[in-house]
């Protein structure tokens, strides 16, 4: 099989879907690699990386598109791209779906085979390739999280940690995932006071364990969240829905309580956003102000350290890309059931509930 990466078009999306490591297993494997010249160069991985790895370097991203079987991308591809879609192309990358109904329909349309990531899931319900990134941007959440509360860039002048004799920052994450377990994990070594909610009374109980009264664990009702949110200087929201559209569980109404320049850090925005506001932002203008509020939702937080997320992600995501390769996508789908439900777009119909019910689509039962 022809593996292609390409340069991300995003704005400020600095990862690569290859590294020259994940390169050399697929040409091990008896397959070949075309990678667009400095795909991986702000990643920190030259062209001359990739030959020594025995990839082909092409100059135009068009040529990879239209000589790859399957393309291994980061992010989903965007409007300029959807011309480079085509019937019985492998599609291996993040997609988000549930929030993006024009992809959802050029790739129906073009009937590219299309895998994401962030639905491959493994028997005890976790997200095998989401995992890594849901790491990366926790912990981004609340270092950003952190920098936003600095009065030079809008926030109330709150230190996370305080000081002796100062109060330090009450931080609340709604989602006691990956990304709140990550977020909660960074916020505490900060110092800050922190509050994590989940529906999950195992979970809490295991947070509990771990951190005791350095924490506090609640139920994640809407009164609990709601007093939670009012009363903190920075909020992470965190709660996932696998391939379905995220819950609006921070609403405006409570903004009237928080202090003016208090933050909202929303990790679910690739799925929509956990705000009533929420709108995806990019790292060159990463937040905007509603009610006195910042609110930081870019789209593709891990891109901001685009050399440790990349070699993260490959290191998740290789296993499944050469289960496709080897075999080709119908019989690494028979053979995984995580992989089977990766697969969002299969020969031009939807096969993941989550994105099916968010555009009130068939589904094909894989």
């Amino acid at each position: 099989m022809i593996i292609g990466t390409v340069k991300e078009v995003k704005n400020n999306e600095f990862r690569v879907g290859l590294t020259p490591s994940s390169v050399k297993e697929y040409i091990h494997h008896g397959h070949s690699v075309l990678v667009e010249k400095n795909a991986g160069i702000n990643s920190g991985f030259s062209d001359e990386d990739y030959v020594l790895a025995g990839a082909t370097i092409i100059s135009k991203a068009k040529e990879v598109w239209d000589s790859s079987d399957m393309i291994v991308k980061v992010k989903e591809p965007l409007e300029s791209e959807f011309g480079y879609l085509r019937e019985g192309l492998l599609l291996y990358t993040y997609l988000h779906l549930a929030a993006n109904e024009a992809l959802t329909q050029a790739l129906i349309l073009s009937k590219t085979q299309s895998i994401a990531y962030e639905t491959i899931e493994l028997e005890d319900g976790s997200l095998p390739c989401l995992k890594p990134m849901s790491e990366v941007a926790g912990r981004l959440g609340a270092i950003e999280g952190a920098k936003y509360l600095e009065k030079p860039f809008g926030g109330s002048g709150v230190l996370i940690s305080g000081v002796p004799g100062v109060d330090q920052a009450k931080a609340t994450i709604i989602g006691a995932g990956v990304v709140g377990e990550n977020a909660l994990k960074m916020l505490v070594g900060l110092g800050a006071k922190v509050t994590i909610l989940d529906i999950n009374l195992k979970k809490l109980t295991y947070l509990d364990d771990i951190y005791g009264n350095r924490i506090q664990t609640l139920y994640s009702s809407s009164d609990n969240i709601e007093r939670a949110v009012k009363d903190s200087d920075l909020v992470i929201g965190a709660v996932l829905l696998p391939g379905a559209k995220a819950p609006k569980l921070i609403k405006r109404a409570y903004y009237k309580d928080m202090r003016p320049g208090s933050v909202i850090v929303d990790v679910a925005i690739d799925q929509g956003g956990s705000t009533e506001v929420s709108k995806a932002t990019y790292h060159d203008h990463p937040t905007y102000v509603v009610d006195g509020i910042i609110h930081y939702s870019v789209a593709n937080m891990p891109g901001a350290v685009p050399r440790t997320s990349t070699i993260a992600l490959n290191n998740a995501t290789l296993k499944y890309g050469l289960m496709i390769a080897d075999l080709g996508l119908y019989a690494a789908m028979s053979n995984s059931i995580p992989l089977r439900k990766g697969v969002n777009i299969y020969d031009g119909q939807c096969s993941c509930q989550g994105v099916c019910e968010a555009f009130d689509l068939p589904l094909l039962e894989l």
